[in-house]
């Protein structure tokens, strides 16, 4: 399984990954093989991702669901997956030390100008009580510059600098730059793959 896990992540006993490139882009049905094979808890909760700034907190009960409206999904429960797709916009993983909450979060151009990031660290802390100091912030593989007339990625990490994250940290990957490694959308005129961003609860 070609997989990218982040060190940041992994420190804090995260389960995660991303999936990679490959021939045949993989679906949203080979999910679930590809959660057990990586060690992730099977229950998952996929966001519809609209570009929006709606932020879901779901549990348990809504595993096997696609949650409308929502670019962010966040979460306070074990022994759940959620997960997005993106092929250039930011994937972005938030875990709040002090409670043990996770929030994913689909965050590309339009997302990020109305403010998803920050909608869902605001999220955690009014739903789970985190504290913004003892979080960590994860932007994955996106689009950036030269490739895309605006950086995004720099806007996001700004946002979390503003939330008062006390642990950012920037994959520095630019998807279009890589297409050994990456999809790109905007390089690959619409027709591409998407990659799976995951994060499980503990």
């Amino acid at each position: 399984m070609n997989l990218l896990r982040f060190p940041g992540l992994t420190r804090r006993n995260l389960p995660h990954f991303f999936t990679l490139r490959e021939e045949v882009s993989p679906q949203k049905e080979d999910l679930p093989e590809r959660l057990r094979a990586g060690g992730l808890p099977g229950g998952l909760v996929s966001a519809e991702q609209v570009h929006g700034v709606g932020v879901a907190k779901v549990g348990r009960s809504e595993v096997g669901k696609v949650i409308s409206g929502a670019d962010a999904l966040i979460s306070g429960e074990s022994d759940l997956t959620l997960v997005v797709r993106v092929a250039d916009c930011g994937p972005v993983w938030l875990h709040c030390g002090k409670t043990g909450a996770i929030g994913l979060v689909h965050s590309g151009r339009k997302g990020t100008e109305l403010g998803i990031v920050p909608a869902a660290i605001q999220a955690m802390k009014k739903e789970f009580g985190a504290d913004p100091a003892g979080m960590l912030g994860l932007l994955g593989p996106c689009i950036r510059p030269p490739h895309y007339d605006v950086d995004f990625a720099g806007e996001i990490l700004r946002q979390m600098k503003a939330e008062g994250v006390g642990e950012i940290v920037d994959s520095g990957l630019c998807t279009a730059s890589d297409p050994e490694r990456f999809y790109s959308y905007r390089r690959e005129k619409g027709k591409t793959g998407r990659h799976f961003a995951v994060l499980a609860s503990v």
